[in-house]
């Protein structure tokens, strides 16, 4: 009787000291993920990217005009906050986080390609490639 007692306290201190570590390795992987800094989990950017990824590959300019108003409401509700901006680059001029529509025909077909942030792999970038109208 005295070693099924003994028995049963031991394998109740081995699952509490199991439970304890199973814990502190929770608690850890917490603190992780709160000190990586991007300030978005995974799945809060794959469903950024999701809003953005319908419109890569080749694309009328309707549908670029589409996003580019998509981005600056992104760019909009981001506050000002440089780090979940989304900049726009038309051929190779410079990137902007303020695109404008107005020299996107409507009927031309243009190539949009998206760029990621290394780090939390966001798209933060946006290249669009195609025949624009002069500048205004």
């Amino acid at each position: 009787m005295e070693n099924a007692s003994k028995a049963l306290i031991i394998a109740g201190a081995i699952l509490l000291a199991i439970l304890l570590i199973s814990l502190g390795i929770m608690i850890f992987n917490q603190a992780q993920d709160t000190v990586s800094g991007s300030g978005m989990d995974q799945a809060a950017v794959t469903s950024f990217n999701n809003q953005l990824l319908k419109y890569e590959g080749s694309k009328k300019g309707t549908m670029v005009k589409a996003m580019i108003q998509e981005v600056l409401a992104i760019n909009a509700e981001s506050d000002n906050n440089d780090s979940i901006s989304v900049q726009v680059q038309f051929n190779s001029e410079a990137a902007t986080t303020t695109p404008t529509t107005s020299r996107i025909i409507n009927n031309n077909t243009y190539e949009i390609v998206m760029g990621y942030d290394g780090s939390s792999n966001r798209i933060n970038k946006i290249t669009v490639t195609g025949t624009f109208s002069a500048a205004s």
